[in-house]
């Protein structure tokens, strides 16, 4: 006689490849909320695996992997797993152009991870591959697009961007700028924050640096509880340096 653990295993239905585009959207997007933990990690690469099996072109599947795989890249330390993760979430990502050139995502997206792979080889070298221009058109393209997208995520991206070149083409007048607009719009952006204190620190303004790396430390985490965990941690750190100049 068949044990009633084994019944109700057999009784399950096989699985199958998602009914409709619709669905996997669904799933990934409540697995991002918990995308930190590894149980939604392995959801979240099984339901892209499997979405992009059945709809290789859908724009709504594409760029949400994508994402994925640009949230992995930007957390990543391991050069080599950076710059192979961030390629995979740049074609991705062009692939969600293809399938809807208008739209603002693919073009966020293919920024994005061009900008973590360019982190992964190094800034210098990315610039002597022209991902310069591709970054710039790509984001003043999602900017065109949909600027409050992601709590103006193109605007801060580029704020970033003019940190992260090297002198003579780093600005942080202009890096400054983009940040500021963002925090002020969105304060509950706690990666706004944190870029503003290194752009600050890495101005000689360590009092600003303290007053903006305070409200990532002290910020609520409802909005992104993943997002606000990453950059709580990379504010330790950075709280120290600012800390070290002041004295």
């Amino acid at each position: 006689m068949r044990s009633l653990v084994l019944t109700a295993l057999l009784s399950l239905p096989a699985l199958a490849q998602p009914a409709t585009p619709a669905d996997v959207v669904s799933k990934l997007d409540e697995l991002w909320k918990t995308r930190d933990e590894p149980a939604s990690m392995k959801a979240i690469d099984e339901a892209i695996s499997e979405g992009l099996k059945a709809f290789p072109e859908d724009f709504e599947v594409l760029w949400r992997a994508a994402r994925y795989r640009w949230w992995l890249a930007d957390g990543a330390t391991e050069e080599k797993y950076k710059k192979q993760i961030a390629k995979e979430g740049w074609l991705f990502a062009e692939r969600a152009v293809k399938a809807k050139p208008d739209a603002m995502q693919g073009h966020y997206y293919v920024a994005l991870n061009i900008g973590a792979y360019s982190q992964a080889v190094g800034i210098l070298k990315a610039l002597g591959e022209g991902l310069e221009g591709k970054l710039n058109d790509e984001l003043d393209k999602a900017r065109k697009a949909d600027v409050a997208f992601d709590r103006m995520g193109p605007v801060n991206a580029k704020g970033r961007y003019w940190w992260e070149l090297p002198w003579p083409k780093r600005n942080l007048d202009r890096s400054r700028a983009e940040l500021k607009s963002v925090a002020e719009k969105h304060p509950e952006h706690l990666r706004a924050w944190l870029y503003l204190a290194e752009t600050e620190l890495k101005d000689g303004n360590a009092k600003d640096a303290r007053t903006y790396i305070d409200k990532v430390t002290s910020g609520a985490d409802a909005y992104d509880p993943p997002e606000a965990r990453r950059m709580k941690r990379w504010a330790k750190p950075l709280a120290e340096a600012i800390d070290n100049a002041l004295k």
